[in-house]
């Protein structure tokens, strides 16, 4: 039972892909019928590896939108109301943002919400333009291209657009984190500390001012805190530490742009 109350958002992610590859019928006649109970209406301004709801939200308004199953018409608007929170100019209550325009949400590693929510962005505006939609905000509707500039804002966020211009991908631009929190990274290679390290031994290393000596050429950090200050602090894992969760969702993000580098430019 107690699994059962966490795993809710993965009973029904995981119906939703099963549909999405097989176009299964009990698939969707699952999610239909559990949707409500397993929490599909919870808006809670989160999408990443511990709430998947706003994902499964925008994944099942697809087959809403493209192939007209009415039945899923809700979907469609939990998804609307998750794209409202992250737009200033609606009348919802937003989600945080930094004075210089990240993306913000308390509790550490924030660049994961950053990403991946900036991925959910791009998804939604490609669905809502293949079917000609936009996103109902009450007193105003946002378009495709409005969430396309956001999630651009946020990737340039990343990459150096900010007020400390710094790029938080280690490895580019000219300025970015030489001290994160990566027992690899912060470690000399073999080829010039042949001697064994063990696991006690690295507290020097840790504990060191000096640049990691192993660059995590790729690497996205947890980033700044809500005042857009980073301090490049090994020790301050929460802003410091890379993570897959971080760089997964950015890797589908930069795909996007790779492929249509007009997308986010202006609002058309």
């Amino acid at each position: 039972l107690l699994w059962f109350s966490f795993g809710q958002d993965e009973l029904l992610w995981g119906a939703a892909w099963l549909r999405r590859a097989s176009q299964n019928d009990s698939f969707l006649s699952y999610i239909q019928n559990n949707g409500k109970t397993l929490g599909a209406d919870d808006n809670i301004n989160e999408f990443g590896w511990d709430n998947k709801h706003a994902g499964l939200n925008v994944l099942v308004s697809k087959e809403f939108m493209e192939g007209q199953v009415l039945s899923l018409e809700s979907y469609k608007e939990f998804a609307d109301s998750f794209m409202c929170t992250l737009t200033p100019e609606s009348s919802s209550s937003h989600i945080q943002y930094t004075p210089g325009g990240l993306l913000y949400k308390p509790g550490g590693s924030n660049m994961q919400h950053v990403t991946s929510i900036s991925f959910l962005l791009l998804t939604y505006a490609k669905y809502l333009s293949k079917s000609s939609q936009t996103v109902n905000c009450g007193s105003i509707q946002v378009g495709p291209a409005s969430l396309q500039l956001q999630a651009k804002k946020q990737i340039d966020y990343i990459l150096g657009d900010n007020p400390m211009k710094i790029s938080y991908m280690v490895g580019y631009g000219d300025r970015y984190p030489e001290r994160i929190h990566h027992r690899a990274s912060s470690l000399p290679s073999i080829s010039s500390h042949p001697q064994f390290i063990a696991c006690q031994d690295g507290s020097n290393y840790y504990k060191s001012r000096d640049p990691n000596p192993n660059p995590q050429i790729g690497a996205v950090v947890g980033g700044p805190g809500d005042d857009d200050i980073y301090e490049d602090d090994r020790a301050d894992f929460r802003k410091s530490e890379p993570t897959t969760y971080i760089n997964a969702p950015l890797v589908g993000a930069l795909a996007y742009f790779a492929a249509n580098p007009d997308a986010g430019l202006v609002l058309t």
